[in-house]
């Protein structure tokens, strides 16, 4: 089924279903233009321009009713345990997560209050004026650090699934073409090298799993982040948010030319954001050693969603020039994305000459 052919099933016989279930009588609801690979259909729900929700239809086979129950329990506790996150809402029975099934396919519901604020790309990438911009490094951390305290004390109903559970070699081989077989090789080594990882509770458990200013507003008159979409959300280390995070850095530096100046940005910025995550949570030095490491498992991520859309969609693998700078980094092993590398260009950020698969 298609993100097209659910809008039109939504409209004429989902929704109306859907508003029953959670009070939305006289709310306007709008679809949200879907990004490419997106699995889920969603919709603004607002009401006199106050109360907005956000409503997920997720439609493809691909999760279970105890991965959506996991992530929905993930959420509400840790909103009401003080985290900075939208809060899922109940339907009118009670219930965190909903089940609709139209032509022996089952639709899983979930509703959201609508977080405050904006994201950085609908602010221009513009920060609070008057405010410096380490504000918001710093906020990102603490943040982040509150989550994953949080997660420390986190005792699942409905377990969420695991890394590994996912990111096996058995499934990096079924997916990645045969033609990338060093590509294959270097990411067995990663996963061999993660396997040998100490999962110890300060350092694995409930992670976000895309931590990146796409999936968090901020209130521009506060500084207060809230965070959402935790679709993705797994058991993993703690480690890999922060190199999310780091990866997120590189965004406010990509166009400088000198290679220092990128370095010694991204360590002023990382040393901030880890100010930050401090200040919520510890975390052990031999993990922060390991940054370099997880950077380059949030390639592999990457790399693994990027052929996961083109099947999805049915499409011939091919790799464009964003895919093949990503696959360059791990084959020659280049570290932090590349980014003080030779193969970086500040003029064309994060591409490589395409290749034929």
């Amino acid at each position: 089924m298609t993100h097209n052919e659910v809008v039109k099933i939504g409209g004429t016989y989902l929704l109306p279903l859907v508003s029953e279930l959670y009070g939305l009588e006289g709310y306007e609801t709008k679809p949200v233009k879907a990004h490419p690979g997106g699995r889920n259909v969603v919709y603004t729900c607002e009401k006199n321009g106050a109360d907005s929700k956000i409503l997920r239809i997720a439609f493809l086979n691909d999760r279970s009713r105890e991965d959506f129950l996991g992530e929905v329990e993930y959420i509400r506790y840790l909103f009401e345990h003080g985290g900075n996150v939208s809060d899922v809402i109940s339907s009118r029975k009670g219930n965190l997560l909903e089940e609709i099934t139209f032509n022996n396919h089952t639709f899983f519901i979930c509703l959201f209050k609508k977080a405050k604020g904006k994201m950085l790309v609908e602010n221009n990438y513009r920060y609070r004026e008057g405010v410096p911009i380490t504000e918001y490094y710093y906020n990102c951390g603490k943040v982040l650090g509150k989550l994953h305290q949080l997660s420390k004390e986190y005792t699942p109903v409905h377990r969420r699934y695991s890394f590994f559970d996912k990111y096996n070699a058995e499934y990096i081989d079924k997916l990645i073409p045969s033609s990338l077989s060093l590509l294959k090789g270097k990411l067995g080594e990663l996963l061999k090298t993660l396997e040998g990882l100490d999962r110890n509770r300060e350092s694995f458990g409930m992670i976000h799993f895309d931590y990146n200013d796409g999936n968090y507003s901020i209130d521009f008159d506060t500084g207060q982040i809230t965070v959402y979409d935790f679709d993705n959300s797994c058991f993993g280390w703690y480690m890999y948010d922060l190199a999310d995070l780091w990866t997120n850095g590189v965004g406010w530096i990509q166009f400088e030319q000198d290679a220092g100046e990128r370095k010694k940005f991204m360590d002023d910025y990382f040393k901030t954001v880890l100010e930050g995550y401090r200040s919520e949570t510890s975390i052990d030095s031999t993990m922060l050693d390991k940054l370099p490491l997880f950077i380059q498992i949030t390639l592999m991520e990457s790399i693994v969603d990027a052929f996961e859309v083109m099947q999805h969609n049915g499409e011939e693998p091919e790799c464009d020039e964003d895919l093949s700078y990503l696959i360059k980094c791990l084959e020659d092993d280049i570290p932090y994305e590349g980014f003080f590398h030779e193969i970086y260009s500040s003029d064309e950020p994060f591409v490589y000459e395409k290749r034929i698969i």
